[in-house]
């Protein structure tokens, strides 16, 4: 059956705050320029998950008058509090200067980009949720639109009664909003080498909980970051409590995916952390409302790609706008949108990545470019770092550092030590499989698995027993399991997956390769 098709100026996939900004930057410029958005999720925000202190200074040049128009921006940023916790203990240190969030607002994201998306539709943007992007559409070497997923394909590979092929949505340019690890993006990187000349990307596996609390332990506006235990002093990673409205808390867990030991467990780290005496507190008697994962990019600014090719550009967390010591990247993922969308609108796409580096943007992400790769020598070496060049040398330092590939970053599983952790309690700490009910993932069971190998031998004759297969332990929803029968294989429950892409970033021989599935499946956010 030959593909439909549909034909726009602009086609952006992915309809989160940059594909959304840029929508709308360009038919305020351009409003009879033909734009359509593509999104997985099952609704625009289904898909998002950030802490999320949100800088509005991407969003007051985009939409000035936000407040008049109802933005769900309600909880300004009061108190920053900073803390080094050990097992028992937590000491009170300076707050960066990055960190501080006078002037911001505690969001949901999820809810903001819904909102984002009032905006697009009202000046003539055409949003399709549930319609992933699955292949590219190239035509005599350039990008001429996507392909979007089909449906109704059964897990054999056979065509189902509900069968409908994928459709050929093309566009003169294609964003590419996708977030961090995109599938489609990572391929373009690839086809156009657009990773030449730069450092190579690396991430952090986020996991978050929305809280309800007691209102007598709840602040509107408090936002708490920490560094220390339970993580060792070679692991990077840290916390965040963001007290929002309504009595509610966003409590979130960030480990850096070049860890070393393949006994870690982002997830029970995320667990054990919560008991902490300075931060159970706030949780005891509370109740667990939602539960999300997500990679982010960490690499910052020398590991931005080249970010036009032909047919169209990489914008947002998918090229890796991400400021880590500001614990921020909305914003920046917003101007990048915006500043793609000018260019289109002059009829210069060309011109977007030298408009960015004339931007803010560069000039922010810049100055922070030593911060987190300083951390590669230890939690204490990276906070002294970062003061020095914070205070001291102002991130005018005359050097860059690199950055590393995560998936090489693993030791062998006999040369670390194993981590014992405590069973959960029902109450604060939580297991796997209840924390991905409250995600509300769901996938169509009968369809091919959207989480492919290589090589299905590597799972059981490498990672096993070189790394004690660590893919168990650093997916957040129980997706990979090595079950031992008669001999031990790899089960992947694909049904379980929320999209955090950590499998595509972390797997030591990079055998997985993750996919879009059916259109609408995953999770589906609420207030995350």
């Amino acid at each position: 059956m030959p593909a439909e098709s549909m034909e726009y100026d602009v086609v952006i996939v992915g309809a989160g705050p940059a594909g959304l900004s840029a929508a709308i930057r360009l038919k305020q410029l351009s409003p009879n320029t033909s734009v359509c958005i593509l999104e997985k999720g099952s609704e625009v925000g289904a898909h998002i998950l950030s802490g999320a202190v949100l800088e509005p200074r991407a969003l007051n040049e985009l939409i000035s008058d936000w407040k008049e128009k109802d933005a769900p921006l309600t909880v300004l940023a009061t108190e920053d509090r900073f803390l080094f916790l050990t097992k028992t203990k937590a000491f009170r240190l300076p707050t960066p200067p990055q960190m501080h969030n006078h002037g911001n607002y505690v969001i949901s994201l999820g809810n903001f980009c819904k909102w984002l998306a009032t905006q697009a539709e009202a000046l003539g943007v055409q949003i399709f949720p549930g319609f992933p992007a699955a292949d590219l559409l190239i035509e005599n070497g350039r990008i001429a639109g996507v392909i979007t997923g089909e449906f109704g394909v059964a897990k054999d590979g056979s065509k189902k009664p509900s069968y409908q092929p994928g459709m050929e949505i093309k566009g003169k340019v294609t964003l590419f909003a996708e977030g961090c690890r995109g599938s489609l993006s990572e391929q373009l990187i690839k086809q156009f080498n657009l990773r030449d000349g730069t450092s190579p990307q690396t991430y952090g596996i986020g996991i978050k909980e929305l809280w309800e609390i007691d209102s007598a332990k709840h602040k509107p506006g408090l936002a708490i970051h920490s560094v220390g235990w339970p993580l060792d002093s070679q692991t990077y990673g840290g916390s965040f409590l963001y007290h929002g409205e309504n009595n509610r808390v966003a409590v979130g867990f960030v480990i850096g995916l070049d860890y070393q030991n393949p006994h870690l467990d982002p997830f029970l780290e995320f667990q054990r952390f919560k008991t902490h005496p300075a931060i159970r507190k706030y949780f005891e008697g509370g109740r667990r409302i939602c539960y999300g994962a997500r990679a982010l990019n960490e690499g910052g600014f020398q590991s931005i790609p080249k970010l036009v090719f032909p047919g169209g550009a990489l914008i947002g967390d998918g090229a890796g706008f991400i400021n880590v010591p500001k614990v921020k990247g909305t914003h920046t993922s917003m101007k990048s949108g915006m500043l793609a969308a000018e260019a289109i609108a002059a009829g210069t796409l060309e011109s977007y990545p030298e408009s960015l580096k004339q931007s803010w943007v560069y000039d922010e992400l810049h100055k922070v470019r030593n911060i987190r790769p300083g951390f590669d020598f230890g939690l204490f070496a990276g906070l002294i770092h970062a003061a020095l060049d914070t205070y001291i040398l102002r991130g005018r330092a005359p050097w860059t550092f690199r950055n590393h590939a995560d998936h090489s970053q693993l030791r062998r599983a006999s040369q670390t030590p194993k981590i014992t952790y405590p069973k959960p309690d029902g109450k604060l700490t939580f297991d796997r499989m209840s924390s991905v009910f409250l995600s509300s993932t769901n996938h169509e069971e009968d369809q091919p698995c959207h989480l492919t190998l290589k090589d299905p031998k590597i799972p059981v004759e490498v990672n096993l027993p070189q790394y004690d297969a660590p893919e168990q332990r650093y997916c957040p929803a129980g997706v990979y399991e090595i079950v031992r029968d008669d001999s031990p294989r790899l089960q992947i429950n694909a049904p379980n997956c929320v999209h955090c892409k950590t499998c595509d970033i972390k797997d030591p021989t990079q055998n997985i390769v993750w996919k879009t599935p059916e259109g609408g499946g995953g999770p589906n956010y609420s207030g995350m």
